[in-house]
């Protein structure tokens, strides 16, 4: 009978075991698959809004078109001109989706 007992309680913590490893590998493939690529993503968007000059040509989050003529580095704001009326528009930096223009990196 003690025979029996032991070669149970040996084979629960084996079970304890491998439940704990399959754990852990759903969330290495969720970190590998979900998280790294999201925050690569994000450190190349915060990269490409930091490097934004003006004249630069600028496409927001709402779809609005413009150039930069100005830069408010107290308010992280940026002021745009958009169409032939020279219509001026504050937005911040984070509403900037894409730089249109492109600059050539001298390294």
């Amino acid at each position: 009978m003690n025979h029996y007992l032991a070669t149970a309680a040996s084979t629960g913590s084996g079970d304890v075991w491998s439940l704990f490893i399959s754990i852990a590998l759903i969330f290495l493939v969720f970190y590998l698959f979900l998280i790294l690529p999201q925050n690569k993503r994000k450190k190349k968007e915060d990269k490409m809004r930091n490097n934004i000059q003006v004249g630069d040509n600028v496409t927001t989050i709402g779809g609005i078109v413009g150039k930069v003529v100005g830069i408010k580095a107290d308010t992280d704001m940026f002021i745009i001109e958009t169409g032939s009326e020279r219509t001026k528009v504050k937005i911040k930096k984070w509403a900037i989706s894409s730089v249109d223009t492109v600059h050539d990196d001298v390294q």
